[in-house]
């Protein structure tokens, strides 16, 4: 396996695997949009696709206040989950995918919000560069962890029990990152990764002030990899979360 060194290959990559998901959206289809650094090389192609009229009647849904801005931008028409219930499709990006088409997302911000638009629609596809494949969960990145802020530091006890080492997320300037719902983010390493990510996913689920943590277990459809020998493609097993 090629595996890139610069950052322009890295974007080639992303590119590559964003190509692939752009062609399976078709005239008609209400699309998810996904948050993140790939994803906005699909928002772009989709643009690109949509003004030379190659691309009719789709509308988009977007995740965050960022995907909609740049929606908008490159000419994508938007709805919201109000209007379109019902997704056909959602393309979104990953920070971790595991053998088992598991994930960790969130790292840009967006993980409740991708999550609700996750399971509003009838096909989850990831597009991701070959770096983020991981034999673990938690072994390249942290799990997100979305919380109120009322009490936040009361969790960091609570994540450290569950074997993590939580951080506050904060802006470049000190201040506490926001995310588009008013909420904090608590980013979780965990040195070993994380053994068991569906009991993990159970203890943050019950406990109370936590909102959404960035674990997508047994969502995804299919999952696009851009690598330097070219392009694959991952189809779940479903019932392997």
């Amino acid at each position: 396996m090629v595996v890139p060194r610069s950052e322009s290959d890295i974007e080639v990559l992303k590119r590559n695997a964003a190509l692939e998901a752009a062609d399976r959206v078709h005239e008609g289809m209400v699309i998810g949009l996904g948050t993140g650094s790939t994803v906005a090389h699909f928002l772009e192609i989709l643009g690109e696709r949509i003004r030379a009229r190659a691309l009719r009647d789709v509308v988009g849904i977007p995740t965050s206040e960022r995907t909609a801005a740049n929606a908008r931008r490159v000419g994508v028409p938007l709805a919201t989950l109000e209007d379109e219930p019902v997704l056909d499709l959602t393309v979104d990006g990953a920070d971790e995918v595991d053998p088992h088409l598991n994930m960790i997302k969130g790292m840009g911000g967006a993980l409740l919000r991708e999550k609700i638009v996750a399971c509003a629609s009838n096909y989850l596809l990831i597009i991701a560069d070959e770096r983020k494949l991981v034999s673990r969960l938690g072994t390249r990145s942290p799990l997100p962890v979305e919380v109120i802020p009322f009490g936040w530091p009361l969790h960091l006890t609570f994540l450290d029990t569950l074997g993590a080492q939580p951080v506050l997320r904060t802006w470049n300037h000190g201040e506490a990152f926001h995310t588009d719902n008013g909420h904090y983010i608590l980013d979780c390493r965990f040195p070993a990764g994380i053994a068991d990510p569906a009991k993990v996913e159970r203890s943050l689920r019950d406990r109370v002030g936590i909102v959404e943590s960035g674990l997508f277990l047994g969502l995804a459809d299919e999952v696009i990899i851009a690598g330097g020998e070219g392009v694959r493609t991952l189809v779940a097993a479903k019932g392997t979360a």
